[in-house]
């Protein structure tokens, strides 16, 4: 048997010292001297984790106003209403107001009684492409932007796309484009990975399209990717087919690729056509990233994905491959929704869209309509998604420093929540949600209003409250 002898040598003032001697079959081999150590916990929280910081969780949690207790709470940030507000998540289930289809309930019924998706989802790679992979593809299909199984990556729910997106395209160090105002998760993401955010402007006056002239400056030689969000959150806004081609041609200038978030596609009202960029695109690659959230009302399913378009072969196999290892870190979205993926895209009735579009464009016209009014307020026509963004004069409203405590204000007084602007990185506006019931946005613009009467200055007692302070 071998045998195993450890020393221990201390002479003096001098630290103990480990002498460690192997004996095998009679043959002793020394490893050394190891200085002692006395173990101690030392567990600290990673750098990433350092790093990871969400604006809008930060701001919400500064905001320690009550509501006025003699009015009933209106939530018009898309939160669920615990205590007074709790983190706004684009949540259109809230009020039950909007519920999905029969046919989508209907197919994860089936999937359940089957008892045929209890188990781990099967490997994905270029030689095995499942039935959810291609339903997907077929349905975004299209002569423009034509896919197949391949070029789809599955995903728990749009975030994991967006961050597997970010992931696959851009280095710690490098830098990449996003939109102000824009949805927080790209910053928070993106600085968790060490990666660089630089915010391009949008235009309120031109119905939030892009500042191209600002875009383009902002490139260099450590830009990894733009963001495109359209249909867009906060803003509400669909873009052009005309002002689509001049970002691509931006893009193309500069060889940079699209990540293109479109979780909102084919959200948009009647008076509206929806483009989807890469149907629009000759050389410039995107990956976009989209899934069951929104259009199908279903956020908590957790069923997203990624659509890679790339004529040109610019991304080759490298990004195609490192999305596919990327993706294998966890054992993607859930088993039952892939399941029942295929009938929900298959056989959800186009009425079904229909009316849900109806209800939004109805309940953004009254807001819009209602808070044009208002003075004070500057209400941004919105052309799809689930939102509408809103100026405010703040001249106007000297006792208030900014869109912050003006929100804030409008809790303890009226109790209406609407997101501050700030979260967007876009201060002195406001967003409202326009999945409310109709009788709760009536409601909610009534007290706005008289919120808005009540703290009201015209010029001349704008400069008198600049004189008191």
């Amino acid at each position: 048997m071998d045998s195993y002898v450890i020393q221990v040598n201390g002479h003096g003032d001098h630290a103990p010292v480990l002498d460690v001697h192997l004996s095998t079959n009679g043959n002793s081999l020394s490893l050394g001297k190891v200085k002692g150590r006395k173990p101690r916990w030392a567990v600290r929280a990673s750098e990433m984790s350092k790093k990871t910081f969400n604006p809008v969780r930060a701001i919400v949690d500064s905001m320690k106003v009550e509501p006025n207790p003699k009015k009933a709470m209106i939530s018009l940030s898309l939160g669920k209403t615990l205590l007074f507000f709790n983190f706004p998540k684009g949540d259109p289930t809230v009020f039950g107001n909007l519920p999905t289809n029969d046919e989508v309930t209907q197919a994860m019924k089936e999937v359940l009684d089957s008892g045929r998706y209890n188990g781990y989802a099967p490997s994905v790679g270029k030689l095995i492409c499942s039935s959810c992979e291609e339903a997907v593809a077929a349905y975004y299909n299209c002569p423009e932007a034509p896919l197949q199984a391949q070029d789809v990556i599955l995903t728990s729910g749009c975030s994991q796309a967006i961050e597997l997106a970010l992931a696959v395209l851009a280095n710690p160090g490098q830098n990449i484009l996003v939109p102000r105002p824009g949805f927080s998760l790209y910053k928070t993401l993106a600085l968790s990975m060490g990666i660089e955010v630089k915010l391009y402007n949008l235009l309120p006056e031109k119905s939030w399209e892009i500042d191209l002239k600002h875009l383009e400056s902002l490139v260099d030689e450590k830009t990894a990717c733009l963001i495109v969000n359209n249909p867009s959150n906060p803003c509400g806004s669909v873009f052009s087919k005309s002002h689509l081609h001049k970002i691509l041609a931006v893009a193309s200038r500069q060889c940079v690729p699209i990540l293109a978030d479109e979780i909102y596609g084919d959200m948009v009202f009647a008076d509206c056509k929806y483009e989807p960029i890469a149907t629009l695109s000759t050389n410039v690659p995107i990956l976009s990233c989209g899934g069951l959230a929104k259009r199908w009302l279903v956020p908590g399913w957790r069923m997203g994905w990624i659509l890679i378009h790339d004529r040109r072969d610019i991304f080759g196999n490298e990004i195609r491959d490192g999305l596919l290892r990327l993706s294998q870190r966890i054992l993607g979205p859930c088993t039952i929704v892939q399941g029942a993926l295929e009938h929900i895209l298959d056989r959800t009735p186009p009425e079904f869209y229909h009316n849900t579009l109806s209800i939004l464009k109805s309940n953004a016209d009254l807001c819009y309509a209602a808070l044009s009014a208002i003075p004070g307020l500057q209400p941004v026509q919105p052309a799809g998604a689930m939102y509408l963004m809103v100026g405010i004069e703040m001249e106007h409203f000297p006792e208030f420093e900014n869109d912050v405590e003006f929100t804030e204000r409008l809790i303890s007084e009226q109790s209406v929540f609407c997101l501050p602007a700030t979260c967007f990185e876009y201060p002195n506006f406001f967003r409202v949600v326009i999945t409310v019931p109709e009788e709760m946005i009536l409601e909610a613009c009534s007290r706005i209003q008289e919120f808005c009467e009540m703290h009201y200055q015209g010029a001349e007692g704008a400069q008198d409250m600049e004189c008191d302070k």
